[in-house]
């Protein structure tokens, strides 16, 4: 099935995904249980309810008409659109509230990474900026190190969506507890 003739159920899961929202944070905004949004996201012989499609509808900013007759094609080019009209958004926000100099240049050379970076990289990077003075190679490293950590949550938010949560959820809580030892110790 190409993505032009998805059914509603394959269509809400295309438009999730492409705004980036794990199935917890779509359960939130729809207001619906993890469960039903579960089986929305993953089971492919589901049948919608109507309080159900609404309140999907709801959530990804869409009339219940609006998700049900318009071509995910085109649902799929607004919710594109509007990601690039806010990532244009957050790299004006930071070329206004960029102070120091090599912060200035970095963004002037790198308007598409800037734009790329979400709104808790951005203040952490002003934050950044606030703590005094730093070399562009400093700057440079916050920066791929700020880079490397939003990959690597992106990577980890596809794999809690996959047979290899429970492996996942083991190896995060024993790295998180080998960090909280390592914290301990004087």
């Amino acid at each position: 099935m190409t993505s032009g003739t998805a059914g509603l159920r394959e269509k809400i899961s295309l438009l999730v995904r492409e705004r980036g929202w794990n199935q917890e944070e779509f359960a939130r905004l729809a207001r619906l249980n993890r469960h039903t949004v579960r089986r929305i996201l993953q089971d492919p012989l589901l049948k919608l309810r109507n309080g159900t499609v609404e309140s999907c509808a709801r959530a990804l900013g869409y009339s219940v008409h609006e998700l049900t007759t318009a071509p995910v094609d085109a649902l799929l080019c607004q919710v594109r659109t509007e990601a690039t009209e806010e990532a244009g958004r957050r790299l004006s926000s930071l070329r206004e509230n960029a102070s120091h100099p090599e912060l200035k240049a970095w963004i002037e050379r790198h308007p598409e990474r800037a734009a790329a970076l979400p709104p808790t990289e951005i203040r952490e990077l002003l934050a950044f900026q606030k703590a005094g003075n730093f070399t562009a190679p400093a700057l440079e490293g916050f920066i791929n190190r700020l880079e490397r950590r939003f990959r690597l949550m992106e990577k980890i938010q596809v794999l809690a969506r996959t047979r290899h949560f429970d492996l996942l959820e083991q190896l995060v809580d024993l790295m998180f507890q080998h960090s909280q030892g390592v914290r301990d110790k004087p």
